[in-house]
């Protein structure tokens, strides 16, 4: 599989629009893997996150605003690169979001697009699968906005209806971390207490626990790794 520096690497991304940034993660990714940029926004509609973003972030030509992916308050073609992360499966409405992105986005400008996928995982991947699943559907009983995640064929079908010019893709996995690392399990008992706390509100409060508990043994008995990424990018 490709490194991110390899699929990057040659990148000038101009000016930047980071849609659906959350704390600005995919922002981090594209300052340490990008050739060069001049300027990166990020937006989302979670204050918490962009709070938290504006903390990592200090740089003077990075910046993140409240906005909505379907309603982006910017010009027609702003933007020589726009990226939407690992955010697919929490939107309301992909296909407004992408007229957007389209939108924004200048002639010969690209999108690059990254979303985990819920197929052709390895068992320590699928426990991510499992447990991301298992947070769409406690997300979902409380009306949060959260599907489960696409598989590699459906992400295709969107991507294809963008029309891209000299699309590529990348299939991109982190497999070389300990599965069993012991602040990773850490980290993520402690976001399962989470999710199991947070399900108490919800139907089916006792199933989605009980779920849960069953996630968490898989965890301690398998391993986790991250599921494999899709990236796209191509041209408008």
């Amino acid at each position: 599989m490709n490194s991110l520096q390899q699929i990057f690497g040659d990148l000038s991304a101009g000016r930047v629009l980071d849609v659906a940034t959350g704390t600005g993660n995919f922002v981090g990714t594209l300052i340490e893997n990008v050739r060069a940029y001049s300027e990166i926004i990020g937006v989302d509609t979670n204050t918490r996150a962009l709070d938290a973003a504006r903390k990592n972030f200090t740089q003077a030509n990075v910046c993140f605003q409240l906005m909505d992916a379907t309603r982006l308050d910017f010009p027609d073609a702003s933007f020589d690169t726009v990226s939407i992360a690992y955010s697919l499966h929490h939107l309301e409405n992909p296909p407004h979001a992408f007229a957007e992105i389209r939108r924004v986005l200048k002639s010969g400008g690209r999108l690059v697009l990254a979303e985990s996928y819920c197929d052709h995982q390895t068992e320590t991947q699928l426990t991510n699968v499992y447990l991301h699943h298992w947070w769409a559907a406690i997300d979902t009983a409380l009306g949060v906005s959260h599907r489960e995640t696409y598989t590699r064929q459906q992400i295709l079908d969107l991507v294809s209806a963008l029309n891209l010019r000299d699309a590529v893709f990348y299939d991109y996995a982190d497999l070389d971390r300990d599965p069993l690392d012991t602040q990773l399990l850490q980290q993520l008992d402690d976001r399962i207490n989470q999710y199991s706390e947070r399900a108490k509100n919800a139907p089916d409060a006792e199933a989605l626990r009980a779920r849960g508990e069953e996630l968490c043994a898989r965890l301690h008995a398998i391993g986790f790794h991250g599921a494999t990424t899709l990236l796209a990018i191509g041209k408008k």
